[in-house]
């Protein structure tokens, strides 16, 4: 499946804010790529380009391509709630995030490869889909074979935020996605109501 594998500093710089975590080159060009990114002076941006910003932002930031972000905005509608903020808390449920979020991995692309290498189960099952949707109450581990590789341990012995949804247990390498996150506990820098009006329109 198509991924974007290309410059992560220069999608950053497009979008002004390092959406992928700690980033030396982006902390000295922190202006918009291109020739002219800091001279340039640019127009006002229309309504549109605000909106689609903001969706190409949230894509990125997650590692989810259109098709599967539009199927994830279908759903958001169609559950119970407030549409955009139900949206972020599917991108937040999606295995690859979890795994992320639990410090197994540095980064949601390189969660999305042990997901998919299957090192990575969920009560007790290996699951290779890194778009799996993890459900309140679920256990997710490190299989038994990959509890030694450097990628993983190094991973858990650096420093990462602890999240009020989520817990995680050193000892037998595990963690509970106690609950869907509230908007407030997200921490993306995500207008989710821009992406629900230009689906909208």
């Amino acid at each position: 499946m198509a991924r974007y594998i290309g410059p992560k500093t220069k999608i950053a710089r497009k979008f002004g804010e390092a959406i992928y975590g700690e980033d030396k080159a982006f902390e000295k060009r922190n202006y918009p790529p291109g020739q002219h990114g800091n001279t340039r002076r640019r127009g006002k941006k229309s309504e549109y380009a605000i909106q689609l910003q903001e969706k190409q932002k949230a894509k990125y930031t997650y590692g989810i391509l259109e098709r599967q972000f539009r199927n994830m905005f279908k759903r958001a509608t169609a559950s119970r709630g407030i549409t955009g903020v139900v949206l972020l808390q599917l991108c937040e449920s999606r295995l690859d995030n979890v795994v992320y979020r639990m410090g197994i991995a540095p980064s949601r692309s390189a969660a999305r490869q042990l997901v998919s290498h299957r090192h990575i189960t969920v009560n007790g099952g290996i699951v290779s889909i890194s778009s799996y949707s993890v459900k309140a109450g679920d256990v997710v581990g490190v299989r038994e074979k990959s509890k030694s590789m450097d990628a993983i341990t190094q991973s858990l012995a650096g420093s990462h935020p602890v999240y009020e949804w989520i817990t995680w247990d050193d000892n037998k390498m595990q963690g509970t996605y106690v609950s869907v996150p509230e908007r407030i506990q997200i921490p993306e820098n995500i207008n989710e109501q821009f992406i629900v009006e230009l689906y909208s329109k």
